[in-house]
This record gives structure tokens, C-alpha cells and sequence, in this order.
């Protein structure tokens, strides 16, 4: 099935719009080989309910980790410390 989840790239233009457009940031960090974000994309980004609420309340961001580790290790990092436990993002 076709993704209707309308992702950006992780990047100032997709800042930019959220800005403008007074919309929250949807970000999900994950990489193609994992089979746990196939199943998240599967099972949530791929129903109808959940992509109308994220194309028109937000401004939903993905992320490869293995792209952008830089960008990974920042968000890590922070979940560590606010939670204590780490992946998935």
C-alpha cells in the first residue's frame, strides 16, 4: 500500500513550513532495514485516521539513522535523559 503520510526531509525548508503554517513537528527516526519500523509503517502510518491527523495537524519529519546519525545521536541522547531508555524514535 501506498504511504499516505506526506513525510519532509529532515530539513529547513520542512522548519520552515511547520512555522509557517503554526504546525507541530511529527518526527520519526528509524532506518529501512529495521523490521519494527516496517511494522510501526504498517500498522500506523498506513491507516487513513493516522496520516489525515499528521498531514493536517503537523509537519511529519522521517528520519534514516543510518543517513543522518548525527541527527540520531542528538534525539537519542535527549530521550536517554528524559526517559532512561532509548531507541526507536
Amino acid at each position: 500500500m501506498h504511504n499516505p503520510v506526506n513525510w519532509h526531509t529532515f530539513n529547513d525548508e520542512a522548519f520552515e513550513l511547520a512555522k509557517s503554517q503554526e504546525n507541530l513537528i511529527f518526527l520519526s527516526i528509524g532506518y529501512a532495514t529495521c523490521h519494527w519500523c516496517h511494522v510501526m509503517e504498517e500498522e500506523s502510518f498506513e491507516d487513513l485516521e493516522v496520516a489525515e491527523t499528521l498531514n493536517k495537524d503537523f509537519i511529519a519529519i522521517k528520519v534514516d539513522r543510518e543517513v543522518m546519525p548525527d541527527v540520531d545521536a542528538h534525539f537519542m541522547s535527549a530521550v536517554q535523559l528524559i526517559t532512561g531508555s532509548g531507541w526507536y524514535l
